[in-house]
């Protein structure tokens, strides 16, 4: 189990078998805004397993429930 510290966005996505690395993560919010109204957890930016976990991990209110909604919130700022 990982220590609360490890629940990172570094390692969330990690977890998500995506690239882990600050540049990546950067790269990807900004490629993979979310549109408005649309739920990070029913996103088409993910794959089947990715979403399911995102949604078990939240529904659970599991540690990494803190990471995945700074996630959405990055995911849903519009640059102005």
């Amino acid at each position: 189990m990982l220590a609360e510290s490890e629940y990172t966005m570094n390692n969330l996505f990690a977890q998500l078998g995506l690239d882990s690395s600050d540049d990546a993560i950067n790269e990807f919010i900004e490629k993979n805004q979310l549109v408005a109204g649309e739920s990070l957890k029913e996103s088409k930016i993910w794959n089947d397993s990715q979403r399911t976990f995102l949604q078990e991990e939240w529904d659970k209110n599991s540690m990494w429930t803190q990471v995945i909604d700074d996630l959405n919130l990055l995911l849903s700022n519009v640059a102005e």
